[in-house]
């Protein structure tokens, strides 16, 4: 039983991800052999500010490599969040919180989306970033979100 219990507390340390719903791919390169190279559309709403939603494209690799899940993805990615309903401040709201996560290879490398909180603009900042592991590579994107009212008020 106290096995069980530090399993649910350490649980509940792990950051809140939201997961993504595929919207689309687009083919970039033809393979005569294996999955084509493509861009594939996400859309994942933040988990903890309800009224936010962020679609983010990245490239895929195809080939047999890709085809079973071998294959490193480039770390070529798009990001673009906006208010899609009224937005729902939790009271107390991290400064940086991880919101959505992806591995793009097999072994330790990721697209990491953080949200960070700007107060003094009142505007919700989102990044999105490539992690290795081993070190993080520079490739980033930004998109923000202006908390402002939602319909007539």
């Amino acid at each position: 039983m106290h096995k069980k219990l530090i399993c649910l507390a350490l649980f509940a340390l792990l950051p809140v991800s939201a997961s993504a719903e595929t919207i689309g791919c687009v083919t970039t390169t033809w393979k005569l052999i294996g999955a084509n190279h493509k861009v594939c559309v996400e859309a994942f709403a933040d988990p903890k500010v309800p009224g936010v939603t962020c679609h983010v494209s990245q490239a895929k690799t195809g080939g047999l490599s890709g085809t079973f899940g071998l294959a490193e993805d480039p770390s070529q990615f798009s990001l673009a969040c906006r208010q899609t309903g009224p937005i729902q401040l939790p009271e107390k709201l991290p400064r940086d919180e991880t919101v959505f996560t992806e591995d793009t290879s097999i072994l330790f490398k990721e697209t990491r989306i953080v949200r960070l909180w700007d107060k003094a603009h009142n505007t919700l900042v989102y990044l999105a970033i490539s992690r290795k592991l081993i070190d993080g590579a520079p490739a980033n994107s930004i998109s923000t979100v202006p908390v402002m009212p939602w319909g007539p008020r």
